[in-house]
């Protein structure tokens, strides 16, 4: 059989490789690679993706291979640079083909459908016809009014005006319609950016500001992959040198994808996108309704707009002929996806600017020491931006050691006070001024665990080895891994003492702060607030509007905000993360830090920064209070050097998951010799720790083990991982076992 006649197809289901199907005749010439196809598959049909003609497979002739049934889309959904960087993904992170592709498509392609166009978002009008009532409606009271109405308000008015100002005037106005009386118009929504999110293009650069764009629009004006780190501090105008790159990269009728890592980012970035480039930006995050993602990528692919601005998966969006990718807070770990397809969107999109001969700049106030590695060796070239705009000061950072400051008097009988006596003078002093302020606690709820007084034992979650956490508005206890709520205990479940409230969370923070200050108006930023992405947006105008002056958060108002009007941040707890048994914990302690910290003293009033700890000596804390990110990041370097963690080797993490503790630990030791008997020689410097339980050892009820392999580069770890991989289809199926590549989190 003629490979013409063949192809190689891609099954949207959990399955290894590429299928062969037969091309029909009626589908001959039609087939482009990356289109959307319908294809038999077992004993059912499935969503299928066409990568190509194939050659023949050695079993062609005994095997009766099956035909393509049908084509769901006139042009490929993928284009061929998409195509490459999801091969790649698929191989270098151990994911089926197939699902990986269907985790890059946006809802209304992920199924085996004919594709459908997504339409904008339209307001309707009802246009008078006439200029006065007809004698045909004087039997027609309910028309008349209707009528009579719009020639009231100057013949024309928004269809839900009419609605609203008389009853059943939907239905009136299509019988006007009818009688040719009256015209309903449909305009087109075009996107707006929400008041106090705006923002103008400043006349003038830094003069780091316009060395960083000069090079950049240098490396445009050339062309091919050139990777840059931009390491700015906070406030410095990392954003405008986006823009500016953005701006020459249209200029040469490229197109330009932008990254953020949480959709808390979002509404302010693109408020300045769409502030410069109006309707050419699209958005693409999963706060967004269904219908709005598949408008937004529909367009890129069509190429009438040729800026995407997203979170990770905007890594997949099809922007034509790109020329810039720009990652935004690069050493942030929500790049980094925990589930299913386990890709670090940071990493992926540099492979893309290379596969697409593209620009890359990775920003940050505090490069992730993987990014300042490869700068460092002469991989990326750095630009620097070391002032801040308008030469406004860094924050003062003051300390506040809770040994000493640590607030003694309960504001009520059960829970000793969080804020200490000099934050609040502090807060009462800024709002006093008409400042803002913003509380930073990387703490959800009121009270993280309750603990008995009598017998000292925590109130757990029955199904996974976590303390539940207190949330006082709901009155009930939460588990925040598997989402299992209860009703407050009213008593110890072992010796049935009383419980403590102990620990703290936003929630808490929120009210102490209502309490202590009452004449402050006070919101809290967290996933329990911002409930959906209208919220969060509103939430967020509305602080920049000065309509709130307290802002207590999670890292949601750590990252990458300006809001001119902060001008005092205070870190409630700076401990919180130091203690997770993870390698990387002092680095992500000292990032949160600085990066809250850089939200106070942006407008022209200085600003300055209350951190408040029990750890003052602790390098991270010391560091971040002199604004010294390259003593830190050259001492933590020497660590991880010493000790073999990334950025000097690769590693890859086994986890495993099982209702049954023996069985999971069983498997766990079996896989742990097999990849022991299954290991290079040892001068490819390949490592393995464990079978271990993992740190959390026990979510949603399932026992978890864990494996690590590490290596000198991620080529040493490939061909073991392949092995491995193929050893999986042996495992019991109550046991779930997952390989994730370049794992973030040790947990």
């Amino acid at each position: 059989m003629s490979p013409s006649n063949l192809a190689s197809v891609a099954v949207g289901r959990p399955v290894r490789g590429e299928f062969t199907y037969v091309v029909p005749e009626g589908l001959t010439g039609r087939l482009s690679p990356g289109q959307r196809i319908l294809v038999p598959f077992g004993r059912s049909m499935s969503l299928g993706f066409f990568l190509g003609p194939a050659t023949p497979p050695p079993e062609a002739e005994s095997v009766k291979l099956k035909p393509i049934m049908k084509v769901l889309e006139d042009s490929p959904s993928l284009p061929p640079d998409l195509i490459a960087l999801l091969r790649f993904a698929a191989e270098h992170y151990r994911y089926p083909l197939g699902e990986v592709i269907k985790s890059a498509l946006p809802p209304g392609l992920t199924k085996a459908e004919v594709e459908k166009e997504a339409k904008p978002d339209v307001q309707e009008f009802a246009v008078a016809l006439v200029t006065e009532a007809p004698a045909i409606l004087r039997r027609a009271p309910a028309q008349s009014a209707a009528l009579a109405y719009l020639l009231a308000v100057g013949g024309r008015a928004p269809l839900e005006e009419v609605a609203h100002a008389i009853p059943g005037a939907r239905e009136t106005l299509r019988k006007l319609v009818e009688r040719g009386l009256v015209r309903i118009d449909e305009e087109v929504i075009a996107p707006g950016v929400k008041e106090g999110l705006a923002q103008g293009r400043p006349e003038q650069l830094t003069p780091e500001q316009d060395a960083a764009v000069k090079e950049l629009h240098t490396a445009i004006d050339t062309g091919g992959f050139q990777p840059f780190l931009l390491h700015g501090v906070t406030g410095s105008g990392k954003t405008e040198v986006y823009l500016r790159a953005v701006e020459r990269a249209l200029a040469h009728g490229k197109g330009s994808l932008v990254l953020v890592p949480e959709i808390a980012l979002t509404p302010q970035l693109v408020g300045r996108f769409r502030s410069r480039f109006g309707a050419e930006v699209a958005v693409l995050h999963s706060g967004l309704k269904d219908r709005e993602r598949l408008f937004h990528w529909q367009a890129l692919r069509k190429g009438t707009v040729r800026i995407a601005v997203g979170v990770r998966s905007a890594v997949f969006a099809p922007v034509e002929n790109l020329g810039l990718v720009v990652v935004d807070e690069e050493h942030d770990p929500s790049f980094k996806q925990e589930d299913k397809l386990r890709y670090q969107a940071r990493d992926l999109a540099v492979v893309r600017a290379k596969q697409a001969g593209a620009v890359v700049v990775l920003g940050s106030a505090t490069p992730s020491l993987e990014t300042l590695e490869n700068t460092r060796r002469g991989r990326y070239r750095k630009l620097e931006l070391k002032n801040r705009v308008d030469d406004r000061p860094m924050p003062t950072i003051s300390l506040v050691d809770l040994r000493q400051e640590r607030p003694r008097e309960p504001l009520v009988h059960e829970e000793a006070p969080i804020l200490s006596p000099p934050l609040l003078d502090a807060m009462a002093e800024t709002i006093a001024k008409g400042q803002q302020v913003i509380l930073f606690l990387n703490r959800r709820g009121h009270s993280t665990f309750l603990i008995c007084e009598v017998c000292g034992t925590s109130v757990k979650c029955s199904e996974c080895d976590v303390c539940l956490t207190y949330h006082r508005s709901q009155n009930r206890v939460v588990c925040h891994y598997c989402g299992v709520a209860h009703p407050v205990p009213e008593h110890c479940r072992e010796c049935t003492g009383p419980l403590l409230k102990m620990g703290i969370g936003t929630e808490r923070v929120e009210a102490e702060v209502a309490e202590r200050i009452p004449q402050a108006r006070v919101a809290r930023l967290d996933r329990d607030s911002a409930t959906s992405a209208e919220r969060l947006t509103e939430m967020l105008a509305s602080f920049a509007r000065r309509e709130i002056d307290v802002l207590v958060g999670t890292q949601m108002v750590a990252k990458g905000h300006d809001f001119p009007g902060v001008t005092l941040v205070c870190v409630v707890m700076a401990d919180t993360s130091l203690a997770i048994p993870d390698f990387r914990a002092a680095e992500r302690t000292f990032h949160l830090l600085t990066q809250v910290a850089g939200r106070a003293g942006r407008g022209k009033d200085p600003g300055r920064v209350l951190v408040q700890t029990y750890n003052p000596e602790a390098d991270p804390v010391k560091r971040m209070l002199v604004h010294d990110f390259d003593g830190f990041a050259q001492r933590e370097l020497e660590r991880r050097k010493v000790l073999a963690w990334p950025p000097y080797t690769r590693m890859a993490a086994v986890r495993l998951e099982g209702e049954s503790a023996e069985q999971t630990a069983s498997v766990a030791r079996q896989l742990g010799d097999f990849i022991t008997r299954q290991m290079p020689p040892a001068s490819w410097g390949v490592r393995l720790l464990g079978p271990a339980l993992a740190p959390i050892s026990r979510i949603r009820g399932r026992t978890r083990w864990q494996l690590l392999l590490k290596a000198p580069t991620h080529a040493a770890l490939a061909p073991l991982l392949a092995r491995l991989e193929a050893k999986l289809v042996d495992i019991p199926s109550a046991v779930r076992v997952t390989i994730d590549v370049d794992p973030a989190a040790m947990l």
